[in-house]
């Protein structure tokens, strides 16, 4: 599976804009599978979503089913999103011919007051996509590792690759980093971390957008602190031969 990480620097509260600029950064990309872009990627991570989440089914979600359709590609981010009354943190997986299923984010950032709006989600969610089973995460999920094991089902591991889509600011970077590795080696998968750059009224984002592989070494990461992309390919035999010579999950804690 093809993959291609868009590391954005959202203007703040302007998604129009912020479509646009992803846009323009998608022209000349290869052909891929699978397009991420980071946590709140049309407007910047808002703790107060009132004026600015996006009502239902809104122009974001469209503008990613009109990109799927128009490449043949899947495309994912979260959006601030009003809908039946709450306010969610809402991750969206679009298919190629538009239909989507999406992740409400469980674990709402209480330290800058997510949960003081926000509704958080239940339930895990993974998608199918291009022979790969994908773990749909968001942020601050990817510090409670929990939450994102991989469980056998039926004698298989439950997903192949986690997404995690963020605003992560520069002052924890480490972290980031660190557990994004750590996620990778204890679940035995690959790993995609999209964080964003730029600035907002509150904090410095660094990026390091990156994509860890199922031993937990390092395929890519984004230029610091910059816009940047990564393209590259996540390739399947890879890790069934990787999980077949290490079962380690078989062993696992549920």
């Amino acid at each position: 599976m093809r993959i291609t990480l868009l590391q954005t620097a959202p203007e703040w509260g302007n998604p129009a804009q912020s479509r646009e600029d992803a846009r323009r950064m998608l022209m000349g990309t290869l052909k891929t599978d699978l397009v991420v872009l980071p946590e709140m990627f049309s407007t910047g991570f808002v703790t107060d979503p009132v004026g600015v989440a996006e009502e239902g089914e809104g122009d974001s979600l469209r503008w990613m089913q009109d990109y799927a359709r128009s490449k043949g590609c899947a495309v994912a981010g979260s959006v601030s999103t009003h809908v039946d009354g709450t306010y969610r943190n809402r991750f969206y997986f679009v298919f190629p011919d538009g239909h989507y299923q999406y992740y409400d984010k469980h674990h709402l950032f209480t330290y800058a007051g997510e949960h003081k709006r926000y509704t958080a989600g239940q339930e895990r969610v993974v998608v199918e996509h291009a022979g790969f089973r994908i773990l749909l995460q968001v942020c601050y999920d990817l510090r409670f590792p929990v939450f994102a094991r991989n469980r056998m089902v039926d004698g298989k591991p439950d997903f192949d690759l986690i997404l995690y889509v963020a605003s992560w600011p520069q002052q924890r970077i480490d972290a980031w980093d660190a557990l994004l590795k750590a996620r990778a080696i204890e679940n035995v998968c690959y790993v995609a971390g999209v964080n964003r750059a730029g600035k907002d009224p509150g904090n410095l984002y660094s990026g390091h957008t990156s994509l860890y592989g199922p031993r937990g070494e390092l395929l890519s990461i984004c230029k610091e602190g910059r816009i940047d992309i990564i393209e590259s390919e996540l390739k399947r035999p890879v890790l069934d031969q990787f999980r077949e010579s290490f079962p380690a999950l078989l062993d696992a804690d549920y």
